[in-house]
């Protein structure tokens, strides 16, 4: 089963255009994304996901369990950039700190689903206030990827604290994501409907479009990961296999249920390739996407579908 998830992730046209990025630059070709449109499709992706989340919320009955696994949703998403933008400074700058924290605190949705196969296969079912918990998990660790950022920053730009994390807060991608998940939960059906072929049915090709943007953007500053050799490396492996492990155990605190705490695990051990790159692009240009797509990408993402999730599912049943 895992050879077939991993064979069936890395086939997916969206990967497969990523690496087609990556292949366009190493080949010296003009293909290019004109700057424009990578800015819309940006700003698409980032209100697609958000409004999405809002409406598997609007679905909810809201029950303690519930309540208190969003509000354990988005504490992990919080501490974990907080933690490893500290670990990330001692060997890089702090836009590629600040990015690759975000990056790591915040959740893949395509890893999300391929959990969702994984526990099909193991006879197990998720809740539906899962999904929206994962759009939860998509901005807090974009709003405290920037606050650092801003923090260490302070004396260089001569503002205070105070506007620093108000910037955070209303820069235009966070604002974005966050404002589209509250309309999403207000919409009814009926009214959210009629914006679904946007929302839904044209995301896979936006995403397929932007991910071999991020290739070409890669492909470009391919040195800038292989460069930092071990450190990036073993950092794409290590941190989401301890987040993982250590939610997977934590988990038990606010839910019992075994597919819900396999879900959060796995949401803790994965890293943004979506909205944190749609996110970065726009608020912290400086940062270097070929250094957080291929470790989000070409290393924690197969990481998790081989090693990972069963290693989350044995520790939990245990």
């Amino acid at each position: 089963m895992n050879t077939d998830l991993l064979v069936s992730n890395l086939t997916n046209p969206a990967f497969m255009f990523f690496v087609l990025g990556i292949l366009a630059v190493k080949v010296k070709s003009d293909l290019e994304i004109p700057p424009n449109s990578s800015k819309f499709i940006s700003l698409y992706l980032l209100f697609s996901i958000g409004f999405k989340g809002g409406q598997e919320l609007s679905h909810e009955t809201l029950s303690p369990e519930i309540f208190y696994s969003m509000l354990f949703g988005i504490v992990v998403s919080l501490l974990i950039p907080l933690y490893t933008f500290f670990i990330l400074k001692q060997k890089l700058n702090l836009y590629d700190s600040a990015a690759i924290a975000a990056a790591y605190g915040s959740v893949s949705a395509v890893t999300f689903v391929t959990g969702v196969a994984y526990l099909e296969n193991e006879k197990l079912q998720l809740h539906g206030h899962m999904v929206a918990i994962m759009a939860l998990m998509e901005s807090p660790a974009i709003i405290m990827g920037l606050i650092l950022l801003s923090i260490y920053q302070k004396e260089e730009i001569g503002i205070g604290r105070k506007q620093l994390v108000q910037h955070s807060f209303t820069n235009g991608s966070v604002l974005l994501i966050f404002g589209s998940l509250v309309i999403g939960i207000l919409a009814n059906a009926k009214q959210a409907e009629g914006i679904k072929p946007f929302t839904n049915d044209i995301f896979k090709g936006f995403l397929a479009i932007f991910l071999l943007d991020m290739g070409i953007a890669s492909g470009k500053k391919l040195q800038s990961f292989l460069k930092n050799g071990w450190f990036t490396f073993l950092f794409a492996i290590i941190v989401p296999l301890f987040n993982g492990c250590g939610v997977a155990m934590v988990s038990s605190f606010v839910t019992s249920d075994p597919a819900n705490r396999f879900m959060f695990a796995v949401l803790a051990a994965s890293a943004s390739y979506i909205a944190v790159p749609a996110a970065m692009k726009l608020a912290v240009p400086k940062s270097d996407a070929g250094l957080y797509l291929p470790m989000a990408l070409a290393i924690t993402f197969p990481l998790n579908i081989t090693i990972g999730m069963p290693l989350y599912l044995s520790l939990i049943k245990l």
